[in-house]
């Protein structure tokens, strides 16, 4: 990246694609559809972005890295890294065809999502990606979202593709090596990144990587990676995992919710995380998982 983006203050995405960039290198084309991304890399013909990008329609995230990738075959240029990036919008909602039509494919490229919970360019609007209990400015406090997450890492998980893994900014070095990893390898690769938007989540800036830790040490957000769509694994295991409370009580979005509703949220996060404990082979109260990759979370 370039210094100098239009991205808004403690902006995750702008650090999430630092972090991708980082790993990957200069040898790396990009497409984005609609999103914020398309608005930070700056107007054309500036950009914050030292890589070739392809800017493309909001449902062709996926679509545009094949054929980006089919052309560099015919060029004979094997080695160069496709990546589509795109935000929640553009992936669990209106992309989402165009990226199972690539996973059962397994076209070779990665899919990356920055994951804002809402469509945060147009409005802060609510997406398949907004949590149970979320303010929208089209699900206000007092009919707040009402139904759960879209779990789009089960999503791509029962598409087989050989990698899959979820990162957080607040944690940089899990981060990058993930995306070092999914260089390394051929075909599909998605990798789910949570992005805290202080905008949309009416949160401090300052607050951006405390939130996103929080999310892992609450156990809401797990960071794991899942090979061929069966072998799951914990990157990150918080084995003193702190209550979801602390997690919401960051954010305004959620400030409208009762005492139970919380804990309803409380019993939600546990019950994942027993679910995912189960498929990595670790124990729900924190044991590190047999394959030992996975680092014990530090407060």
């Amino acid at each position: 990246m370039h210094p100098g983006h239009l991205a808004c203050q403690g902006c995750g995405a702008a650090l999430a694609m630092r972090y991708a960039l980082k790993a990957l290198g200069p040898d790396t084309i990009m497409d984005i559809p609609a999103c914020c991304w398309s608005v930070i890399s700056g107007p054309f013909p500036h950009t914050a972005l030292n890589v070739p990008v392809y800017h493309t329609a909001f449902e062709t995230a996926a679509s545009t890295a094949a054929g980006i990738r089919a052309a560099l075959r015919v060029l004979g240029r094997e080695r160069t890294t496709v990546l589509a990036w795109a935000g929640d919008g553009g992936t669990f909602d209106i992309g989402l065809q165009a990226l199972s039509a690539a996973a059962e494919r397994n076209d070779d490229f990665i899919y990356a999502v920055y994951d804002n919970e809402a469509y945060m360019n147009t409005g802060i609007q609510r997406s398949s990606a907004t949590p149970y209990g979320a303010w929208t400015t089209t699900t206000p406090a007092e009919n707040f979202k009402q139904r759960p997450k879209k779990d789009m890492v089960r999503i791509m998980a029962a598409h087989r593709i050989p990698y899959i893994a979820t990162a957080s900014v607040a944690y940089p070095e899990d981060f990058i090596r993930k995306f070092t990893r999914a260089k390394a390898l051929k075909g599909m690769r998605f990798i789910h990144i949570l992005a805290p938007c202080p905008v949309g989540w009416r949160a401090q800036p300052q607050h951006t990587i405390k939130i996103a830790r929080l999310a892992v040490r609450t156990r809401l957000f797990p960071l794991l990676e899942i090979e061929d769509g069966v072998r799951w694994r914990l990157t990150v295991n918080p084995a003193n995992p702190r209550p979801v409370s602390e997690y919401l009580a960051l954010q305004g979005r959620f400030k409208h919710l009762t005492t139970a509703q919380v804990e309803s949220i409380q019993e939600s996060v546990d019950r994942n995380w027993g679910d995912v404990a189960a498929l990595a082979g670790a124990a729900a109260v924190g044991a590190a998982p047999p394959d030992a990759n996975a680092a014990a979370d530090e407060p």
